[in-house]
Formats: C-alpha cells, sequence, structure tokens
C-alpha cells in the first residue's frame, strides 16, 4: 500500500545509487590514467597487493583522491564492489586506448580535406617486436605547419608490400586517403625508398602526387659518416669524444671531478677577462638563488 517502500521503488533507487558510484570510480579512474599518460608515467607497479608499501602509480592516485574527498573513498578500492573496481590493466587499458582514439579524431578533423605529407620509420619497442611509427605534416587552418604523431602499429615484417598495407589499413581505419598524400618522408633503405618494389614507389603508383623526400636527419647522418671516413682529424675528434662519454659517464666521482676542473677553468678565465659572464652565460661566481644555498647545504 506504501508505495516509497514496495519492492520496486527500493530496487530503482539502490540501482540509481549503484550508477552514481559507478560513474564516480569510472570517472576518477579516467582522471588518473589521463594525468599519467601526460606525465609519461606508468601505471603499474611490481606489486599491487594490498600488503605492498608501493603498489604503482595508478592505485596510489586513486588512493589520494580518496584522501583529499571522501566521496570517492567511499566507492573506491576496497570500498567497490570486488569485480568492479575500475583499476585492473585491461580497465586502464581500455581508457588509455579511448584516449587515443579521441587525439586521432581531433587530428583528423584539424586535417579535414587539406592534403598532408605522411613520414614513416622503424620503431622497434623493448621486446623486440617489429614496429612501424606513423608522423604527419600539414597546414592548419591558420597556417601553421603542424606536425603530428599518429601512432605505433605492430607489422610481421619490414617488406615494402607490408609496410604498404599497413599504411592502408591505417588510412581507411581513421578516414585518411592516400588521394590526399603529397609527400612522403623515410630513410634510405632499399625497402623504403627502391626505385621498383620500395614502399616510395607503391605510393606514387597510387597517388603521383605524393613526391619522395630523402629524410633530412638521415642525410646529415651520411654526411658525417662521409666526412668522418675522409677526414682524420674529424674522425679522431668523435672517438676521443666517444671515449670521453664512456669513460666519464660510468663514474659519479669521475663526473664530479670534471664539473671542478671546468668550475676552475672558468673562473679563472672570468678573473682574467678572457670571457664574460651574465645572464645564462657563465656565472660560478654569481650570487646563487636561495633556494639553491639551501640544497647545496
Amino acid at each position: 500500500m506504501n508505495q516509497k517502500q514496495h519492492i520496486e521503488t527500493v530496487v530503482h533507487k539502490q540501482s540509481d545509487q549503484e550508477k552514481t558510484n559507478y560513474k564516480m570510480r569510472l570517472n576518477t579512474s579516467i582522471e588518473v590514467a589521463r594525468y599519467l599518460s601526460t606525465q609519461g608515467l606508468a601505471f603499474r607497479g611490481h606489486d599491487e597487493s594490498e600488503s605492498s608499501a608501493n603498489p604503482g602509480n595508478f592505485i596510489q592516485l586513486v588512493k589520494t583522491f580518496g584522501q583529499i574527498n571522501p566521496n570517492i573513498k567511499d566507492v573506491t578500492l576496497n570500498n567497490a564492489p570486488q569485480n568492479h573496481k575500475m583499476i585492473c590493466s585491461n580497465i586502464q587499458k581500455e581508457i588509455v586506448n579511448a584516449f587515443a582514439m579521441e587525439i586521432l579524431k581531433e587530428i583528423t578533423s584539424d586535417i579535414g580535406d587539406s592534403t598532408f605529407c605522411l613520414m614513416v620509420d622503424e620503431a622497434r619497442d623493448i621486446s623486440m617486436k617489429e614496429q612501424m611509427a606513423l608522423v604527419i605534416r600539414y597546414v592548419d587552418k591558420s597556417g601553421s605547419v603542424i606536425e603530428r604523431f599518429l601512432g605505433v602499429e605492430h607489422v610481421t615484417d619490414t617488406s615494402a608490400l607490408t609496410l604498404k598495407r599497413t599504411i592502408d589499413d591505417f588510412f581507411s581505419r581513421y578516414g585518411l586517403s592516400i588521394s590526399k598524400l603529397r609527400g612522403q618522408g623515410y630513410d634510405g633503405a632499399s625497402n623504403m625508398r627502391g626505385q621498383f618494389n620500395g614502399l616510395k614507389t607503391l605510393l606514387l603508383n597510387e597517388n603521383s602526387c605524393a613526391y619522395y623526400i630523402h629524410c633530412f636527419a638521415h642525410q646529415l647522418q651520411l654526411a658525417l659518416v662521409a666526412v668522418a671516413k675522409k677526414h682524420d682529424h674529424i674522425s679522431s675528434l668523435f672517438d676521443f669524444t666517444t671515449r670521453v662519454l664512456n669513460i666519464v659517464g660510468s663514474s659519479c666521482k669521475r663526473r664530479d671531478l670534471l664539473r671542478e676542473k671546468q668550475s676552475e677553468k672558468i673562473i679563472e678565465a672570468l678573473n682574467l677577462g678572457e670571457i664574460s659572464s651574465g645572464r645564462g652565460l657563465n656565472q660560478e661566481t654569481n650570487l646563487k638563488r636561495a633556494g639553491y644555498i639551501k640544497f647545496m647545504l
């Protein structure tokens, strides 16, 4: 007779409360994942058990949010249902993947119907899987040249046909068209710039306006190698620099000793008037900031 105490009314209220709790847990996980992704920090820890002193950045940030906001603490971690905590690795990956999808949608929306250039290079990860990194350059509506990283695609091998097929699949997924391609930049490997079967040729066969440009960074590297091979002084310079970096960089004591010697030389040169001091230039003898002095003490 009392509708407020009817079983359907009670169930409906509980359902609304569960929806509210679910949204709070989800929003907390999203904000934590957003922060870690923006800062480029690791999500998971070595030991994520309840007794762990350092369960990882993701869980630790969820705890921190709960300490700041009691409402979050009441619905997350141990206060959440065992199968609905929203902190497992699969949930984290789904959230990050959703971020990536939204970013790619924004990039493709910014490109619109404009033309763009494609840059491709190998990006082997720590697990030794062959991957292909894709970057595009285009001119936005304000006339500025924009360079955007699109993503990393796993490839079974680095043959030109496989790379071309992967690019086609990637373009079809995100609404990009090869007909809008006006430039392609790779290194000088045969599978990339081959005249008959290279990736450059495969794209040119489909779009003759996709002009190929050899990557300037690789050109500079090749030029430095060629010059170093023909001039003993330059070759000796790079060899000597490599040895100094290996010897000094492997020891903290050697680094401190090198800094002390360099500081003494700069102070001596300043006293003799051989070099000048100013903002961002040879300020070893200038007054240090209070925070720096406190840190040194």
